[in-house]
């Protein structure tokens, strides 16, 4: 593997110095030859080291029938990683390596180490060796490039913001109970008959039953008469209007009244033509040509036209007439209700107490209120195993991320059927916490949450986009966004999200920020709150950012 990419060859000013007969003799004048790195101390990204190198070798150095073999090495606590010698040449060697020539150069090279555990405190040093005929004779001690390693990138929280499927609990659920009656053709009398049939006796008793139940009140009811759509539209306009008066009344006498117990307010209302009911009833219908008559409906909106086209079908009207028109001759009675449900108290309660009679929006929002996790993951389990609930399991998740059983978590996931963006984020959380950061982003990237998008600048931190992931957090003013700030060098934006820092891990960015911008007290004071937690307390030791903090 070529380590040196580029060779360029820079005039360096002129020296005055002996030159080197012996090629051996050129490591009695290691002095002469000068190292440069950019950066100066070294910083780990994405889990590389990079650094440009420059050894500057004066004019009359070189033995032109010398070889110079030149290992870049990362030393560092617990061993030492070299990168593959780079070779350089006199003017008369024969060898394909780089040329020196007798008037000296300027060899720059991109250097590149993977990362390992204990670089945070470590230096960067060019092992060299002059090779003359069979002789290898080393310089006499290694040249120090650089210092190393800043890993501030990897203070980088990834827990992953994390975020629950919400639920659709009501406070107040609106009901319904219907009853109707019909009428002869033309005719707006209520015929006793229709009053005493077991539709009517059933909303009389469901009735009753909604003003003994102290959750549920009768605030109104709506009574809506018809006409069938045939005949003239303004005669039937006339005769639905008859037939909500004497359907009012016929309710006023027979269920509304105090005897019966039932008391409620009345919206009357009529319809001259019942088109809608007409297509349900053609749709449900056995009807052999049902399907062109609904054709016919959705071709022509006009009352009269659809009437003639649908009496042009002389058959079709004939089974129209006798089982469809007849039951379009009607007056409803709808009363509207109000189901007063549980409390938050209550819920909670029930929670401990009954918790088998809650629904599944019950038991998701009495999840939220509830603090304690185990308590959560009995409460999303029996909504997920009860009612099959996406919601549930997706929260319950949720839940055991925060409880840090993440295998758990990905069973609960592996349930879901309805994939949405709440599902999608907390898949990438746990692709996130394993280290597969690819399938963390595949699946961030399906959410349209706000937590999925900060979820994506960790990413972009780990890989060493600074800038695409301070712009994903910008606002947040949370810790990662602290750091991101630091890492792109913001410090006035870091240093006023961290300012009042009172925890360990903001206190010990607050100290970063402090340590480069030179206030060494203010660093010092930091850092000790960032000590009351014991990894950040060792890592402070071995951090380069306090090297100039004692």
């Amino acid at each position: 593997m070529k380590i040196f990419q580029k060779l360029s060859t820079l005039a360096f000013a002129a020296m005055v110095i002996t030159s080197c007969g012996n090629p051996a003799k050129m490591a009695e004048k290691a002095e002469l030859i000068s190292v440069n790195c950019d950066p100066q101390v070294l910083e780990v990204v994405a889990d590389k080291v990079d650094a440009k190198v420059s050894v500057v070798i004066p004019a009359d150095y070189f033995h032109p029938k010398a070889v110079v073999e030149v290992t870049p090495v990362m030393v560092y606590e617990g061993g030492e990683t070299a990168l593959e010698p780079v070779m350089l040449q006199g003017e008369d060697v024969t060898m394909n390596y780089t040329v020196v020539p007798e008037t000296g150069a300027t060899v720059t090279k991109d250097l590149s180490f993977d990362y390992k555990p204990g670089m945070e405190k470590s230096h960067l040093e060019l092992r060299m060796n002059i090779i003359y005929k069979d002789q290898t004779t080393p310089y006499p001690s290694p040249y120090k490039v650089a210092d190393g390693a800043n890993t501030t990138y990897k203070l980088v929280k990834r827990d992953g913001a994390l975020a629950y499927a919400p639920d659709a609990y009501q406070a107040i659920i609106p009901e319904t109970g219907e009853a109707q009656i019909l009428y002869l053709i033309n005719s707006s009398t209520v015929r006793p008959a229709q009053l005493k049939s077991d539709e009517i006796k059933a909303f009389q008793e469901f009735l009753k039953n909604v003003k003994a139940d102290e959750r549920r009140e009768i605030v109104g009811t709506d009574i809506i008469a018809y006409a069938s759509p045939d005949g003239k539209e303004d005669l039937n306009t006339k005769l639905s209007g008859k037939r909500a008066e004497s359907a009012t009344k016929a309710f006023n006498t027979k269920i509304n009244n105090k005897k019966v117990g039932v008391e409620t307010s009345i919206n009357s209302v009529s319809i001259s033509e019942d088109w809608d009911g007409f297509k349900d009833l053609v749709r449900n219908s056995d009807i052999a040509d049902k399907d062109l008559i609904l054709r016919v409906l959705e071709m022509y909106s006009d009352p009269i036209v659809r009437e003639r086209e649908i009496k042009n079908m002389s058959q079709v009207f004939t089974i129209l007439a006798k089982e469809i028109l007849p039951q379009l001759r009607r007056a409803r009675f709808i009363a509207n209700i109000e189901f007063t449900n549980y409390s938050d108290e209550e819920l909670v309660a029930l929670v401990n107490e009954n918790i088998e009679i809650l629904d599944e929006e019950a038991l998701l929002h009495a999840a939220t209120l509830i603090k304690d996790n185990n308590t959560k993951v009995k409460v999303y389990s029996q909504a997920a195993n009860k009612f099959n609930s996406d919601r549930a399991n997706v929260n319950l998740a949720v839940t055991l991320l925060k409880q840090g059983k993440d295998a758990e978590a990905s069973n609960a996931l592996a349930k879901v059927s309805n994939k949405d963006a709440y599902y999608y984020n907390t898949l990438g959380v746990v692709a996130l916490r394993k280290g597969d950061d690819a399938a963390a982003v595949a699946a961030f990237k399906q959410s349209s949450l706000k937590e999925a998008q900060y979820n994506l600048a960790v990413v972009d931190v780990v890989n060493g986009k600074y800038a695409e992931a301070k712009a994903k957090l910008a606002g947040e003013g949370c810790y990662n966004e602290a750091l991101v700030n630091i890492l792109t060098g913001d410090l006035a934006a870091a240093n006023a999200i961290v300012k009042d820092a009172k925890c360990p891990c903001k206190s010990y960015l607050k100290a970063i920020v402090a340590a480069r911008q030179g206030k060494v007290n203010d660093a010092k004071a930091a850092l000790e709150v960032a000590k009351k937690d014991e990894k950040l307390a060792k890592r402070a030791e071995k951090d380069i950012e306090f090297a100039k903090v004692k």
